[in-house]
């Protein structure tokens, strides 16, 4: 069984979306998956003081990433996610 790291970019709803509430309710979403590990978080500016969350995270690549993504989609303050990095982990 492989292990894959995971990158998503999270857009928030709004900027006066709370960036440390939401980290902590993907980190529970992505903990709800069997072999999800929550790894690190990066804000990335994007214009106007909005920022985009940049999730790393790792999951066995028996579980699909697809789930993943929509239940991070589905958090309220959630504005959009894509999957923008998906490599096989060695180690």
């Amino acid at each position: 069984m492989a292990t894959a790291g995971i990158q998503f970019k999270i857009m928030p709803e709004s900027l006066e979306t709370n960036l440390e509430e939401l980290k902590s309710k993907i980190k529970t979403v992505v903990e709800t998956f069997e072999s999800g590990v929550f790894n690190e978080v990066k804000e990335e500016p994007i214009a106007f003081g909005l920022k985009a969350l940049i999730v790393t995270i790792a999951l066995s690549e028996d579980e699909e990433s697809d789930k993943v993504e929509n239940a991070i989609s589905e958090i309220e303050e959630v504005s959009s996610v894509e999957l923008i990095d998906y490599r096989r982990v060695v180690g």
